[in-house]
């Protein structure tokens, strides 16, 4: 069993998390990147362990069930006491089309019904603020709390007694009750009216989301609620796209390796564009869309970073939180994430091929032209300018620089798309420019990149290391399928990196020592290199394996143990879930074959 057995709640503008006992351990408020209301999981240091959350108690309950209600990201939460007495705790963040346009304010709304007997339950309500330093000043009104001390104070308006929830004092629940927690603003209507509203709207707007997925006929349960967790990390006032919702949460035990995601990583970012895409989810490739443009306005030509901030911030500046402990009390607790400073030269054909669809796509309100393509450009000649430079590469290595062969094959994508995109403006000129130097870059991987002795490329140019990004040679199209140089490469990478069922990252020292966890994209891309070459009955049963791994409500985290199968790393993880559904969509039998 996982000790990250959390459900996640959302609506692309806060988000938060919620444990197997209904508390809020996470939430950070008003947005992903802000200061955390509910820090309970990285547990406040030298404090009660259960300051920074919110939760709900029935006298000797225990819970008994928890799932997400039917295509939605609604989660219910059940505890019951053994003695007939048994609540139901529904919660989600509203998110639904009003007046013409969405909905989705900083809030949560938690409702709590009574299920059977007569349960006597207590509310706790302990917001912290500052990273977990101090509990948040309390104000209290006729129906409401106001709590203060961040950046932007939240309102708990409810229909429950204020002083039992001041009080924490336990009071006997005949029906059910409200809270609508968000902005310190007053409320139009009564909590029990406007609750029962937001959760019909949003129930119904998940309800229909998902019913416009383009999913496979296998494994949808799994593609279905991949999808809705990568729509969950799409902060959509800027079309950013965050690596995870968490911070700090370690790779592995006692690693120190421990970093803030919460931000906007333009390889992570791409990698969901182009599988929600593939669902048929565009809108959020024609946001992204902006978010990138923007960006390379702000940069004018200076080179990109791989990471930004929702905002577009250019500055992450990386600094230790000593009011909390750590998940598990495993510090440090890092807020900021240096690697903005890195060089990571795949990070233009990342923001390319996130972008590539919008000029073919005949569906889109407003398909990319060519004053796109121009800005597009612009990072092509960047590519062309660095893909032969070493930089810190995909695993973001601090203390090392070399080539890394990953981050070439990304400089040459950035010229093969831009090729096509120039064909189809009727631009032959370009296109035939973006031609050339796709070839040159090409032949000078395949030069410099392919060990003939290990029968395999390998991580960087010369060397003689493997990493699980050259798995990913033939779903780029650098490699045919029946390339026996891409079979040779998936073989080597099997005989080095796999541990049990999984696939290390790479098995070299890095500036934190060897690695211990298994970083679960890497054996989802195993698995798509497996069907690639023509192995699907061993890809499907890795996926299996994989699966098994989810949580309670099919999520997945960056890292797993591989052998004690521990979830590990920031939760939930969009990489490994973008993987899930390629997974699911490149393994599944067709619809038309299944009846």
């Amino acid at each position: 069993m996982s000790n990250l057995d959390l459900g996640l709640i959302g609506n692309c503008r806060t988000s938060a998390l919620i444990d197997r006992n209904a508390a809020i351990v996470w939430w950070c408020y008003p947005y992903f990147d802000s200061d955390p209301l509910c820090c309970a999981l990285l547990q406040p240091a030298g404090r009660e362990p259960r300051d920074g959350m919110i939760g709900v108690l029935l006298e000797g309950g225990q819970p008994v069930e928890q799932r997400y209600e039917r295509n939605t990201a609604i989660l219910l939460t059940r505890i019951a006491d053994g003695q007939g007495n048994a609540i139901e705790v529904i919660d989600f963040a509203p998110r639904f089309y009003m007046f013409g346009r969405m909905f989705s304010p900083a809030m949560l709304v938690r409702i709590i019904r009574k299920v059977a007997g007569r349960p006597r339950i207590a509310l706790q309500i302990r917001p912290a603020v500052e990273y977990g330093r101090h509990r948040a000043e309390t104000r209290c009104g006729a129906h409401h709390i106001s709590f203060s001390g961040g950046a932007q104070s939240m309102r708990l308006t409810t229909d429950a007694s204020v002083s039992a929830v001041i009080d924490e004092r336990p009071f006997f629940l005949h029906d059910s009750l409200t809270l609508l927690m968000g902005p310190d603003e007053t409320l139009n209507g009564s909590p029990h009216e406007v609750g029962r509203s937001f959760y019909e709207s949003t129930r119904a707007y998940w309800a229909d989301w998902v019913r416009s997925l383009a999913i496979p006929f296998e494994w949808q349960d799994v593609v279905i609620r991949a999808a809705v967790t990568l729509k969950l990390n799409v902060f959509e006032d800027t079309g950013a796209v965050i690596a995870a919702m968490t911070t700090s949460i370690p790779e592995a035990p006692h690693s120190t390796r421990n970093w803030d995601y919460r931000f906007c990583w333009l390889r992570d970012a791409y990698f969901v564009v182009h599988v929600l895409n593939r669902l048929g989810v565009t809108r959020t490739m024609e946001h992204y869309l902006g978010y990138i443009l923007n960006i390379i306005a702000d940069t004018r030509d200076v080179p990109l970073q791989p990471v930004y901030g929702i905002r577009r911030q250019i500055a992450l500046e990386e600094n230790v939180a000593p009011g909390l402990a750590g998940y598990r009390g495993m510090g440090p607790v890092r807020v900021g994430n240096l690697a903005y400073r890195q060089v990571q030269n795949d990070v233009f054909g990342a923001a390319i091929l996130a972008s590539s669809q919008a000029f073919f796509d005949a569906r889109l309100e407003r398909p990319a032209d060519q004053a796109i393509f121009q800005d597009m450009e612009r990072l092509g000649e960047q590519a062309i300018r660095y893909y032969n430079v070493p930089d810190a590469g995909i695993w973001e290595l601090r203390g090392t620089q070399r080539v890394h062969t990953f981050s070439s094959i990304m400089c040459w994508a950035a010229c093969d798309r831009l090729a096509s995109i120039a064909g189809h403006l009727g631009l032959p000129q370009r296109a035939a420019y973006w031609r050339e130097h796709a070839g040159i870059i090409h032949r000078e991987i395949c030069d410099k990149a392919w060990n003939a002795d290990m029968n395999s490329f390998v991580s960087t140019f010369g060397g003689d290391r493997l990493d699980a990004s050259l798995l990913l040679m033939g779903e780029f199209n650098f490699l045919a399928a029946d390339d026996p140089r891409l079979a040779g490469t998936v073989t080597a990478i099997e005989r080095h990196l796999r541990r049990g069922d999984f696939l290390l990252r790479y098995d070299e020292e890095d500036d934190f020592g060897l690695p211990e966890t298994a970083f679960l994209v890497c054996t989802e891309w195993w698995i798509l290199a497996l069907a690639h070459i023509g192995q699907k009955e061993r890809a499907r049963e890795l996926f299996e394996k994989v699966l098994a791994h989810r949580n309670h409500l099919g999520l997945l985290s960056e890292d797993v143990a591989p052998e004690t199968g521990e979830l590990w790393g920031n939760f939930p993880q969009t990489y490994s879930m973008v993987g899930l559904i390629q997974c699911a969509m490149r393994l599944s039998i067709h619809w038309d074959a299944a009846y």
